[in-house]
């Protein structure tokens, strides 16, 4: 009987102020708890991903986008990536409750140039001693509220849903 390679997973992730990553973390370990084989880098870092299978990418949002080393990794790997299966998350403040509808117009556009298997959108945390002057002000001017809204089970939920789904297509 032949023995089929299950699927290697890259979670590639973005974050100026590391609530991004630490989401990235909690995925990546729930990922291999279920036995998937992923790896885990900061899309800045990431050179060659030809020997990955799929990916589980993830970016803060500011300002209604992701990251300008998350867009740029999927620019200079879109033909690549779209080839491949893979899974996308958002972390921001844009999924706290503030009476104000999510934009996701500017989000939208860079996942459409891959098409993920599923998006998802977890709220984020908000530490103003860690933000620039500039940054603090568009938080204020936001409504923005101080603290730390992950949902660490939701995010492990999805992180193991992600599983199933690999799991599946290793079939």
């Amino acid at each position: 009987m032949m023995q089929t390679r299950s699927m290697k997973i890259l979670v590639v992730w973005a974050s100026r102020h590391g609530s991004t990553e630490e989401v990235a973390n909690a995925i990546v370990d729930e990922l291999r708890a279920e036995g998937i084989d992923a790896d885990i880098k900061q899309a800045s870092e990431v050179t060659d991903i030809s020997s990955y299978d799929g990916f589980v990418m993830g970016s803060s949002v500011y300002m209604t986008q992701w990251e300008d080393s998350m867009r740029r990794f999927i620019r200079a790997n879109q033909a690549e990536l779209f080839e491949k299966e893979l899974w996308a998350f958002s972390v921001g403040l844009s999924g706290v409750q503030t009476g104000m509808p999510k934009d996701p117009v500017r989000v939208g556009p860079v996942l459409l140039r891959v098409e993920p298997r599923d998006h998802k959108t977890f709220a984020g945390r908000l530490q103003p001693q860690k933000l620039s002057l500039r940054e603090r002000s568009i938080a204020r001017l936001g409504g923005a509220v101080e603290g730390d809204f992950r949902d660490w089970d939701e995010i492990r939920s999805w992180a193991r849903d992600i599983a199933k789904d690999i799991k599946s297509l290793d079939n």
